[in-house]
């Protein structure tokens, strides 16, 4: 869909509705979501559900103006255009880019850990931080804002209970999906879906892909939904 110029009568438009859309910038080029059908809330509009809507951009002379079309009834027929503002842009712009998800691993090897980092970011999917250390991996995944924890559980400093622990009570990481890597278990143990403390675990040596599988079903089942 071609991105429509600014022109008078748009402005036309917008002094009738009494109503100036909000004049967003885009992170990313506006080809990227002109034309793409979103679910959204029109929370603005007095409106709690989830509807779908075909994205719109329209360049503005300080920036764009953002919108799609939704359909409030079908008898009679009727349709609204809502316009985003700039947090639901850069959130629907984080979802067209798909960026890479982050992963912390945390684990006492530094061998293990560097081996890990470098076969998932071979992907092209993940960015991984390692952290040795286990008395500073809240500290990291705060600062690192990870999607994904893989953690050890037995390491000098203290062990995974503690440092999940002290995950699940903060309450901006406390959803964030936490996978045990651990020798204290066999991989019939680690296949049969035992928890610890809730989590799922994998026994090492770790194997790559099932390890991959395993971030990739934490992440779906944590997803967040665009609102």
């Amino acid at each position: 869909m071609a991105l429509l110029e600014p022109s008078a009568v748009w402005s036309s438009i917008f002094s009738c509705m009494g109503y100036r859309p909000p004049t967003v910038q885009l992170p990313i080029p506006p080809e990227k979501i002109d034309g793409q059908t979103v679910t959204f809330k029109p929370v603005r509009d007095g409106i709690d559900l989830e509807v779908p809507g075909v994205m719109q951009v329209i360049e503005d002379a300080n920036g764009f103006n953002v919108n799609a079309s939704y359909i409030v009834s079908q008898n009679p027929p009727l349709c609204r255009v809502y316009w985003f503002d700039q947090s639901e842009v850069d959130a629907i712009a984080k979802l067209a880019v798909k960026e890479k998800r982050r992963i912390l691993i945390v684990d006492d090897d530094r061998e293990i850990t560097r081996l890990v980092k470098i076969l998932l970011e071979r992907t092209g999917r993940y960015s991984v931080l390692e952290e040795n250390d286990a008395t500073k991996a809240h500290q990291s995944a705060q600062d690192f804002r990870a999607d994904l924890i893989l953690l050890d559980i037995m390491m000098p400093e203290a062990d995974g209970g503690e440092v999940a622990a002290q995950i699940e009570a903060d309450p901006d990481l406390q959803r964030t999906p936490i996978i045990f890597l651990t020798a204290l278990v066999t991989k019939a143990e680690a296949s049969a879906g035992l928890r610890i403390q809730g989590h799922r675990f994998l026994a090492k040596p770790v194997n790559i892909p099932e390890l991959i599988t395993g971030i990739e079903e934490n992440l779906a089942a944590g997803a967040p939904v665009l609102s």
